[in-house]
């Protein structure tokens, strides 16, 4: 009786095994075309949920003081980001290229001139003969210079276009980007609700909205902690440079906020600035001094303001959110970053919660040595 039910079933198991592996392909394949069709917008969306979700603080608050229109408030919001940060982004790159023009310019024409190294360059530690060598050739005979050094120099070239090509699509696409994260911060209360219901679809109701909540304060706490202290480095050391009359003080600066938003410390930039200071400024040793100090100081602020940002808010440890920042960056760039930090504080949570979740480890009593225990 039973073989024979058993016989009766198979080929119902079968079918029903057959039609869950064709659903699953078909789902599967769906799911790759999607990404196909999506992947050449796929950087521009994750850069504008990242700014959607960092800005939406501002948004609402601006919305709230507009009478709640909540289009109204995301389009001053875009206009306002591209006024601060890609119109000064623009004339700084335009300036470079001005420079890097007039270089160019004066090396064919042979009317660049250099002026005449001081003794005390030769004696740099390393490199201190050989850059004293170079500067008295360049001033002595810098056609003759520029000819040994062609095929670098050309290669250079090659090199910096290539980087202002990038830089200059990089601003585009970061231009597109404030413009959709506008789209979605107008449509923001909506795109809450749907994120809290995907991570309750997956999670549960217990964890998801917790997080959704962590993934959103992870994300604006990289904002805060990465990008604005490399903001507010390159704003303070490029104060400094401007008052110390460095020259390039502007091109100094963005360097440092690359430099930081990459994690890499800014002295690399103060401290030749401070070596300008005592070697080739007019300024007398009180006044170098001064500035070397604040150009230390500023070079060294973002270890101070790295711990007191980076972290406010999340429901994990500041060292999670900086080693998965810094991981992501290795591994995607500056977009990782946000990825980054976001994957490991929901794993941290996760694991911690699995944790959390397990049974209790009973305390095993201490057995007591000395006088007391012998003589029991």
């Amino acid at each position: 009786m039973n073989r024979e039910s058993d016989l009766d079933l198979t080929p119902r198991g079968a079918s029903a095994l057959m039609d869950v592996l064709i659903r699953a392909g078909l789902i599967l394949a769906l799911a790759l075309l999607c990404y196909r069709v999506f992947a050449p917008f796929l950087t521009l969306l994750a850069w504008s949920l990242i700014l959607a979700v960092t800005l939406y603080p501002m948004h609402q608050a601006l919305a709230r003081r507009i009478g709640g229109r909540q289009g109204l408030a995301a389009t001053l919001v875009a206009l306002a980001g591209v006024v601060l940060i890609v119109l000064p982004t623009a004339l700084l790159m335009s300036s470079f290229g001005d420079s890097v023009r007039g270089l160019v310019a004066s090396v064919q024409d042979n009317s660049l001139q250099v002026p005449p190294p001081r003794e005390s360059v030769a004696q740099w530690p390393v490199v201190g003969e050989r850059a004293y060598a170079l500067w008295s050739q360049a001033y002595e005979d810098m056609p003759a210079l520029v000819e040994s050094m062609q095929p670098k120099i050309g290669e250079l070239a090659k090199t910096a276009l290539g980087v202002v090509a990038g830089i200059g699509g990089a601003l585009l696409m970061f231009l597109a980007a404030i413009v959709v994260a506008g789209i979605v911060m107008a449509f923001g209360q909506a795109g809450t609700r749907g994120v809290d219901a995907i991570f309750v679809r997956i999670a549960g109701p217990a964890r998801g909205s917790q997080l959704a909540a962590l993934s959103t304060a992870t994300i604006r706490a990289v904002a805060q902690g990465v990008i604005g202290v490399a903001f507010i480095q390159a704003l303070l050391v490029g104060l400094c440079l401007l008052v110390a009359g460095v020259p390039w003080a502007g091109v100094l600066s963005a360097i440092v906020l690359v430099l930081g938003v990459a994690q890499v410390p800014a002295i690399i930039v103060t401290l030749p600035a401070i070596a300008w200071l005592w070697t080739a400024s007019d300024h007398g040793t009180g006044a170098a001094t001064a500035y070397s100090v604040l150009l230390f100081v500023a070079g060294m602020a973002d270890n101070v303001l790295k711990p007191l940002m980076l972290g406010r808010g999340v429901d994990a440890p500041m060292p999670v959110i900086l080693i998965g920042a810094l991981g992501g960056l290795a591994t995607a760039g500056i977009l990782g970053m946000f990825v980054g930090a976001t994957l490991l504080a929901l794993g941290y949570q996760i694991f911690m919660g699995w944790v959390d979740a397990g049974p209790a480890v009973p305390v095993q009593p201490v057995a007591q040595d000395g006088p007391s225990a012998a003589g029991r």
